[in-house]
């Protein structure tokens, strides 16, 4: 991918454009999913923690390190693998059985360089900013169903926020973020770019692009989560 790069104007156009395709074009359905995500969790704890012994405040901690830790990176990492990942694969794969992308190779164009490396980077510039913008949107979500919904008081769901608040935990978020973003979009442009065949071919490469992606994710999941939080359990 690195080898004999197209001019910089024409990369940085590619990289620009696919940024936009990346993230601004899966906003809405991120905000949509982290609202109701951050509002079941709500309403599933509150359900489920009735000990009168139990502080109120517990519900706003325990979906603040639920949806940021966990929820946040890795549903949405599911979603974006089922958006963002079928579409690369299913543009590259189509190239190549138009013969778009030999088209390219015969010019001297690196189709590496050009048509994949874009679509790494942006999955990895704007995957991060996805899972923020998840994780506050899961959080007000989840003050919503407790003010509308249940009988917990937002003040303590507000003070709970707060309580024993530990700013690694987006670390780790970001970290996530980071790794689920090079994986959806290097497994994704691997399938598209090697489609052999007729079109019937290129919905194939896209579902095993997604599948793939799925399971990368929740492997890299476990391991994440070990590594970085393993030294305190």
């Amino acid at each position: 991918m690195f080898e004999n790069p197209v001019p910089f104007r024409m990369f940085l156009s590619r990289v620009s454009k696919e940024c936009m395709q990346v993230g601004v074009d899966s906003l809405f359905i991120v905000c949509v999913i982290s609202i109701f995500m951050g509002g079941a969790t709500c309403i599933q704890l509150v359900s489920q923690l009735d000990n009168p012994l139990l502080e109120k405040s517990f519900i706003g901690l325990a979906v603040r390190n639920m949806t940021v830790s966990e929820l946040a990176p890795t549903v949405i990492g599911i979603v974006f693998a089922g958006k963002i990942g079928s579409s690369m694969a299913s543009e590259l794969g189509s190239m190549r059985i138009s013969e778009q992308i030999d088209a390219l190779e015969i010019m001297g164009v690196n189709a590496n360089n050009y048509l994949v490396l874009p679509k790494i980077l942006a999955s990895v510039f704007m995957y991060p900013l996805l899972i923020i913008i998840a994780m506050f949107l899961s959080i007000y979500g989840g003050f919503l169903t407790c003010k509308f919904l249940t009988s917990v008081p937002p003040q303590a769901y507000i003070e709970g926020l707060r309580k024993m608040f530990d700013p690694y935990v987006i670390h780790v978020a970001l970290y996530k973020a980071l790794v689920y973003g090079w994986l959806t979009s290097s497994i994704a442009c691997y399938k598209g770019s090697h489609t052999r065949g007729g079109a019937l071919n290129v919905g194939k490469s896209s579902t095993d692009a997604v599948t793939n992606s799925c399971i990368a994710i929740l492997i890299a999941d476990v391991l994440l989560v070990y590594v970085l939080l393993g030294s305190g359990i």
